[in-house]
């Protein structure tokens, strides 16, 4: 399976949003990621439902919201009408975590769970099994074009050795500071979908940036990288 490429329109230019996100699909990503921050989880604001609603109208892709959101129950069916294909929710945020994992299945969404960098994997226990991905941050969240946190490495090697004693096909989605020179790295470890931002959107062209780390991912597939 070769690992997929999901862009963040964080880093993109929202001055030309739907024509960034078409050059990104016309260049191999597999999805667009849509950061959500609301100012209180995260140090940031940025996107509501409206933008998703706009990406989901601009791309065939599946659109896959991170929702950095205090209260995330109360925005769920916001986020499914937009058209988003799947939402993932903080562990350190849902308070019912189950209840709203379900109810993201229930609005037709795949759902997932994310964990910041300093958050144990313990604390997917009890939930792993009823979710369709985990979203391993390799930096704070909050702002785009931060370091990518090494450590984050080992991280994504426990969960996906968890994963495989568990018989589960749960995926494993990556999001923060991924370029082209540490994606192999990511992808050894095991991630399955890879969120990039200023790697794609940040300079030069988004669809040579898109299918530069795109092609690499096809080409690490080949080696059997991560699998």
């Amino acid at each position: 399976m070769t690992a997929l490429l999901a862009p963040s329109i964080l880093s993109a230019d929202f001055g030309r949003l739907a024509e960034e996100v078409r050059e990104a699909e016309a260049g191999g990503a597999g999805a667009i990621h849509v950061d959500v921050m609301d100012g209180h989880f995260v140090p940031n604001l940025t996107v509501g439902p409206a933008v998703a609603s706009a990406v989901h109208r601009a791309t065939k892709l599946p659109v896959d919201c991170h929702l950095m959101i205090e209260e995330p129950d109360r925005y769920l069916e916001a986020f499914a009408r937009a058209g988003s294909a799947m939402i993932s929710v903080h562990v350190e945020t849902a308070r019912h975590l189950h209840r709203t994992v379900q109810a993201i299945r229930d609005l037709g969404a795949r759902p997932g769970v994310a964990l910041n960098p300093a958050t144990p994997l313990s604390s997917l226990d009890e939930i792993l099994p009823f979710a369709d991905f985990v979203l391993i941050m390799t930096v704070n969240p909050g702002f785009g074009g931060q370091a990518f946190i090494p450590a984050a490495l080992r991280k994504i090697r426990d969960l996906k050795e968890r994963i495989r004693a568990a018989g589960l096909t749960t995926l494993i989605e990556v999001d923060g500071g991924v370029t082209l020179l540490n994606l192999d790295d990511v992808v050894e470890a095991g991630a399955d979908l890879i969120v990039a931002g200023n790697a794609v959107f940040a300079g030069g062209s988004t669809r040579e940036n898109t299918h530069n780390m795109a092609a690499r991912l096809a080409a690490l597939a080949q080696h059997g990288a991560g699998r």
